[in-house]
């Protein structure tokens, strides 16, 4: 029996998860269309451009991101602690940025005229209302989605679905498992032949922090073979940080120098394509002995090929079982997955 949203996301558990949201019956409606032919790949550009306004609104960090043809990827930290911290004049301009609000929440925010106590408490359980959903998962994803449905159905003069469902997710319980699902997520572009390196694979985090590395854009333009996004010749959006390139205005970041993390996906990336096998190192990125993540296994992972099968929630045996005592539950599902990958330590 599926799991009510509520049981499957709790930030006492962890603030991090792994989201998924496929297009129905998994059309190319983001990419080249193989019946029709058409081109759709400028929605890609919806869909990223959508994730950054709405991480400027809400109080999220996204980590990791990859806008496929027929789904799309995230991997986000919801910040509940920050969202804590705004005023209630700033929770009001955010959530009005989305929608029209109630029109006291309106008034209080214009100044425009003095309220009753009666019309201030409607407008303090209407703000306190925003600020909780301006850190929930499922209005986050809500907000991302339901537009780029409409756009989509407007461009083609249809109506009905565009999305196959709510979205799916998994909770990341421990730094392995944001890391081994950042690159997942990262990978997913080279994984399915549409690209042979990090740098071009398009609509990706990985290319995102590539790209904004000192005088990396320069490099990939020697090659005339290889042609960045437009979107992404200028900013697009913040994305987590590392803990080597952490802003001063940046209150928390990835527990990982950004050099290793490119060191994984790199050597995950070559261990993957078929026919180059022979060319991985044999020295291990040392991010994987520090997490205790077995090689093999973690390969099988990214690559999701014969993979050890996690559930709602990734992570080492000892943060399902913490994780499941947090939910109420006896246990989650993958403990044998957790001590394949992530060991028992």
């Amino acid at each position: 029996m599926p799991m009510p949203r509520c049981r499957l996301v709790s930030l006492e558990a962890t603030p991090y998860y792994h989201v998924i949201s496929r297009c129905v019956r998994r059309q190319f409606l983001c990419g080249v269309d193989r019946e029709s032919g058409r081109d759709f790949t400028h929605r890609r550009g919806w869909i990223r451009k959508r994730i950054f306004k709405l991480q400027g609104i809400f109080a999220v960090d996204i980590c990791a991101y990859a806008v496929m043809s027929n789904h799309l990827h995230l991997v986000v930290r919801m910040d509940q602690e920050r969202a804590a911290k705004w005023s209630d004049e700033e929770v009001a301009e955010r959530w009005l940025q989305l929608f029209g609000g109630n029109p006291l929440v309106r008034s209080f925010l214009s100044g425009s005229e003095s309220l009753s106590r009666a019309q201030q408490a409607v407008v303090d359980k209407e703000i306190d209302k925003y600020r909780n959903r301006l850190f929930d998962l499922s209005w986050f994803m809500r907000c991302l989605n339901e537009p780029i449905a409409r756009w989509a159905n407007a461009e083609d003069n249809v109506t009905g679905r565009f999305w196959e469902g709510r979205f799916k997710s998994q909770a990341l319980l421990d730094e392995a498992a944001v890391i081994a699902a950042m690159t997942y997520v990262d990978l997913n572009p080279v994984r399915a032949g549409m690209a042979e390196t990090p740098e071009t694979s398009d609509y990706t985090s990985i290319q995102q922090r590539i790209v904004e590395q000192d005088g990396a854009l320069a490099n990939l333009k020697k090659d005339d073979e290889t042609e960045i996004p437009k979107d992404l010749r200028c900013a697009i959006g913040r994305l987590m940080a590392f803990s080597d390139q952490n802003a001063p205005d940046c209150a928390e970041s990835l527990p990982y120098s950004l050099t290793d993390y490119l060191e994984l996906v790199d050597w995950s990336g070559r261990a993957i394509v078929a026919g180059k096998r022979g060319s991985i190192s044999e020295t291990q990125p040392p991010i994987l002995e520090r997490l205790k993540i077995d090689q093999r296994q973690f390969l099988k992972f990214v690559r999701r090929h014969d993979a050890p099968r996690f559930h709602g929630a990734i992570g080492a045996v000892e943060s399902l079982r913490s994780a499941a005592e947090q939910l109420g539950k006896r246990f989650l599902k993958g403990q044998s997955a957790a001590t394949r990958v992530f060991g028992t330590g």
